[in-house]
């Protein structure tokens, strides 16, 4: 394996929007493609005012909030996250988010690699 696939640097990182939310952006930082056969790392931001609507993932997911403030709903509890936190959204869980703040948020998602089927709510 090269350098190139151990090492991605942030230029390198394509970020796309999410079409089911609004204001919500996905950067892959790592995953299969590069040489990573398990775990998938891959950057949100979500812009302010920005939402995602309730749905569940077949996979569970980890996240580790870098930047801002904001909303994260997981089955009937909210929770206000900010940079520092991490929290564990299991497989099937209904969850959202929404940031009603004036700055961005960002976090880092990792999950397991595969197909993923993603049901809105």
């Amino acid at each position: 394996m090269t350098d190139e696939h151990r090492i991605r640097r942030s230029d390198d990182i394509e970020y796309e929007p999410v079409e089911v939310a609004d204001g919500l952006s996905k950067g892959v930082l790592i995953d299969d493609s590069h040489g990573a056969p398990n775990v998938a790392l891959r950057r949100f931001t979500l812009a302010a005012g920005g939402t995602v609507p309730e749905h569940t993932n077949e996979i569970e997911h980890e996240q580790y909030v870098l930047s801002g403030e904001y909303v994260v709903g997981i089955g009937e509890t909210e929770y206000t996250v900010s940079a520092g936190d991490s929290l564990h959204i299991p497989a099937g869980a209904v969850h959202w988010y929404r940031n009603p703040g004036d700055e961005e948020g960002a976090f880092i998602c990792a999950v397991p690699t595969g197909d993923d089927d993603i049901q809105l709510k």
